[in-house]
């Protein structure tokens, strides 16, 4: 089976569960997987899964540029026609301007240490998550070295810098691309060349069996709503908060938790102070695997709404679990979420609908509830199972699509 190295930019983190399932699932199917990030997250390793998974990863830049500047040495006098062909790459996807120019020079020293390490380690192919900086070091490292790279593709933010990051060029000389939604394939077929279609493939996003394993009990909570994730302003915590002051004013009580942290919280926090929901809404930080599957079993929905998304793992985690879903017409949400049958959808950005999904939600029999928690569980059965993904993307790697 094949020697592969995994990439992205900062690995492990409590937010990327879904790679490291990932990871672990090609190593139960016989890949040896070696990983490595540009750097090492600054958040705080929440549980012993992520700090295992740091103490495994090669971190490019806790490396001396001396280092790295010796590896690139290295590489020329092996592969000199390589290097010199990167470096040309390197010039022709950057940027305007001295700092795109210092960051491209950097992109390249990494690469050089990566295709070093390929070599050490006899990788036979790179697969790298989220299309921006990690991946322009995969395809500079796969230039130097000969060997395939591919990339998972997730949006939103490489959507609205596609230029920038050479988002045409990177599918173009890719073996394959995972988008793990049709919206993400889509916006993929958007900007790339037509002759490349072929290469865009849908690889979602899987739980593994501790999700999808047990069935989901019943909803018993009658008014506890939770949303995770990093607290930005794409994710709307704020305008959740509104919403909660507006269901509150109407003699309803929510009680939400927010699990996660991040540049927001300074805004979420004066929100609660101005709507004075100190009572009501319970500011919880990062929270280990274990502790956000059990925010979401005593919850009585998850509520998600976001501004710009690519499809959250979080949506799929909640449906495992048989809680129904409150989100927004947001890139793939739709394609999980189904109103009434499993959940509610509302405009982004629209406040009052947000608090009209939730007053409804508040007004909805545990029975039904229970019943449209049942049917997000079936759908994310059906479509998100951690070992079909993964076997997909495995056969990609072993077999890369060719061109009718």
């Amino acid at each position: 089976m094949k020697s592969i190295a995994y990439l992205t930019s900062e690995y492990a983190r409590a937010g990327d569960t879904f790679i490291r399932r990932e990871v672990d699932e090609l190593r139960r199917l016989g890949f040896t997987v070696h990983t490595f990030s540009v750097r090492r997250s600054r958040e705080q390793a929440i549980s012993e899964e992520i700090r295992a998974a740091q103490a495994t990863t090669d971190y490019l830049l806790e490396h001396s540029t001396a280092r790295l500047v010796w590896a690139l040495l290295q590489q020329f006098c092996k592969r000199p026609l390589a290097v010199l062909a990167a470096i040309r790459l390197a010039w022709k996807i950057r940027t305007p301007g001295l700092k795109a120019m210092l960051w491209h020079f950097a992109y390249l020293l990494e690469a050089a240490y990566l295709a070093q390490q390929l070599s050490a380690h006899a990788i036979s192919h790179i697969h790298n998550h989220i299309a921006e900086n990690s991946a322009t070091v995969a395809m500079l490292a796969a230039r130097i070295s000969g060997i395939p790279f591919s990339m998972t593709v997730h949006g939103p933010h490489e959507f609205y810098v596609v230029s920038q990051i050479g988002l045409k060029e990177k599918i173009a000389r890719s073996a394959f691309v995972a988008c793990i939604t049709s919206f993400c394939r889509s916006q993929c077929m958007a900007w790339c060349a037509p002759e490349d279609w072929y290469k865009l493939q849908i690889v979602r996003c899987g739980l593994d069996e501790r999700f999808l394993g047990p069935a989901p009990t019943p909803v018993t909570a009658a008014n506890r709503l939770v949303t995770v994730g990093r607290l930005c302003e794409e994710k709307g915590q704020t305008l959740l908060v509104e919403a909660i002051a507006n269901v509150s004013q109407q003699g309803l009580n929510p009680q939400l938790t927010i699990i996660g942290d991040g540049p927001t919280r300074p805004h979420i926090e004066r929100a609660i102070e101005k709507f004075n929901l100190h009572q009501s809404i319970h500011l919880a930080g990062w929270q280990s695997s274990d502790a956000v599957r059990d925010a979401i079993v005593n919850s009585t929905a998850l509520v998600l709404p976001s501004f710009a998304e690519g499809l959250p793992v979080v949506i799929l985690e909640a449906f495992a679990l048989g809680r129904p879903v409150i989100s927004t017409y947001v890139a793939g949400i739709p394609e999980l979420v189904q109103p009434e049958r499993n959940g509610w959808l509302v405009p982004a950005g629209d406040v009052d609908g947000l608090a009209k999904a939730i007053v409804a939600l508040l007004q909805t029999s545990l029975p039904t509830l229970t019943a449209m928690g049942m049917a997000g569980h079936q759908a994310v059965s059906e479509r998100h199972a951690i070992h079909r993904e993964v076997s997909r993307l495995a056969n990609l790697i072993i077999h890369p699509p060719t061109s009718q």
